[in-house]
């Protein structure tokens, strides 16, 4: 019994759609994407997020979760993270997790850039109240809350702040029709929400138990991404987490401001002393490395100037009493100098990218101690007999080896020189040099 074509043609036709719908399934399919910040938003965290987000494609990922949980930042990190965000052609949701976490200051406005906003039960959000870097203003200083934060002051600079501040929350705020009134009081007032709270008034999209249950709950949802609508189709998507590379590690750990701050020093007593010792390398080769890798980190970190200034002078001023030997003035002015400028090198305000002062301390006290042996050196240095060159001579014990009248020869250091003396001496009399004129020298009997 032979098939029947029309059979064969409808089975070959099932079979092809089979594989067409099967490609096209998996041409289709494609990921959520999670990225983490955990910690001060910095340059690192800037440069983490910016990178991975510029990586990504929207053929590839139906959306990038940013999971976060911070206590604030650096204001022009942030505003980095916020451009990559909103340029960014996949849908991005800011997700506040795990409970207990918060998005607080730099966090607030990273949340509030979002497509999709959303926050772990548990969580909070807010206190988003701008900080001038070096305000010396004590009622700012009383005013600072638990997050590290402080009211503005009244004067027209922190007003502009503030305001400014205002404006651009408020203007993230209505790009996703979220509440923009909170989002002002939170910069205005440093309030703060709780997530049952943050849904409530509108300041958040969803609250979700974990990243799988975020996915369930905005599949469908319409977003503003690039400045058109999309919706978002996270139906059974893979969930991938991208975690921080070396690179993000790396640049972690230099702009840590102890870590910087030590690197300066390190740096700066590696040249010099390369510059006392001459062929040394290793000195100069870590003190340049180290002192190359401090200003690119310092470039990147909210840094007085004025402190780094005077903590090198500090520096300079204790070298120099090394070489000038001023008993120590110019070196306590050092110490005096090198500490006023580690106290005020980095703003104690800035939330994770504040000095430690442990830290300051125990490098005040290494720099007093090394002044201090430098000192010791250099008094019992000066106390020592010199042992070198025509003083050497005086003081040195020899004997008589021949005599005539008031002069004669003696053996010394073991040569033989011509001496005087102020009476006869016998040969093999023990004399002691008491003075030295060219090559002759005066002696005395021990």
């Amino acid at each position: 019994m032979r098939p029947c074509p029309s059979a064969m043609i409808r089975l070959a036709g099932l079979l092809f759609g089979t594989i067409l719908i099967m490609l096209a399934g998996s041409a289709t399919a494609r990921r959520a994407v999670v990225l983490e910040i955990d910690g001060a938003i910095g340059p690192a965290v800037a440069d983490y997020v910016v990178r991975e987000l510029a990586t990504i494609r929207s053929d590839d990922a139906a959306l990038v979760v940013v999971r976060i949980d911070t206590p604030g930042g650096l204001d022009t990190s942030m505003r980095e993270i916020i451009r990559a965000l909103l340029g960014s052609p996949v849908p991005v949701a800011v997700y506040v997790a795990p409970s207990s976490a918060r998005a607080a200051s730099a966090g607030t406005y990273i949340l509030y850039a979002a497509a999709i906003a959303a926050m772990a039960p548990g969580t909070n959000l807010g206190a988003a109240t701008p900080i001038r870097l070096g305000q010396g203003d004590e009622a700012a200083g009383r005013a600072r809350t638990n997050e590290g934060l402080a009211r503005p002051s009244q004067d027209t600079e922190s007003r502009k702040m503030v305001n400014d501040a205002v404006a651009y929350i408020r203007s993230l705020a209505e790009l996703h029709g979220r509440n923009a009134d909170w989002a002002a009081e939170a910069v205005r007032e440093a309030v703060s929400l709780p997530a049952s709270e943050a849904l409530k008034l509108r300041v958040i999209d969803v609250i979700a138990d974990d990243v799988p249950d975020l996915l369930r709950k905005i599949d469908g949802r319409m977003v503003i991404v690039a400045g058109r609508p999309v919706r978002i189709e996270t139906a059974g998507v893979d969930i991938t987490t991208t975690a921080p590379d070396w690179r993000t590690r790396l640049l972690a750990v230099i702009t840590n401001p102890n870590v910087a701050y030590l690197l300066m020093l390190l740096g700066a007593y590696g040249l010099i002393f390369e510059l006392a010792n001459p062929g040394a390398v290793l000195p100069g080769l870590i003190g340049g490395i180290s002192f190359l890798v401090a200003l690119y980190a310092l470039n990147l970190l909210p840094v007085d100037y004025a402190g780094v200034g005077l903590l090198l002078l500090g520096v300079a001023l204790m070298v120099a009493e090394a070489f000038i030997g001023s008993f120590g003035v110019i070196g306590i002015a050092g110490i005096a100098a090198f500490a006023i400028g580690s106290i005020i090198m980095f703003h104690p305000l800035a939330e994770g990218f504040g000095l430690s002062i442990p830290v300051v301390v125990a490098a005040v006290i290494m720099s007093g101690a090394l002044l201090v042996l430098v000192l010791g050196m250099l008094l019992r240095s000066r106390r020592k007999r010199v042992i070198t060159g025509s003083e050497a001579m005086i003081g040195a014990e020899g004997e008589t080896v021949e005599w005539r009248a008031e002069g004669g020869k003696i053996r010394v250091m073991g040569e033989i020189w011509n001496a005087r003396s102020a009476g006869p001496l016998l040969p093999g009399t023990r004399i002691k040099v008491i003075a030295r004129k060219g090559l002759v020298l005066t002696v005395e009997p021990m």
